[in-house]
């Protein structure tokens, strides 16, 4: 077993409006997808790790915005 400290900062700042609309929309669409392959308790075993959370937050985050 690995053990040992990771640090995951959360962002402090604002969301623009039209970053936010996309991450909701990307966000419900992931969690659509886990929900129809593995079933609800899935996505809640997926929330609960700090290392998924994290990752689901970057991938969410990292939209480009549209020109």
């Amino acid at each position: 077993m690995c053990t040992g400290i990771a640090n995951l900062p959360l962002h402090g700042g604002r969301c623009p409006a039209w970053l936010f609309t996309e991450m909701r929309e990307l966000g419900t669409a992931i969690v659509q997808a886990i929900i129809f392959e593995y079933g609800p308790v899935e996505v809640l075993t997926r929330l609960s790790d700090p290392f998924w959370f994290q990752a689901l937050g970057c991938v969410m985050g990292s939209r480009v915005r549209p020109s």
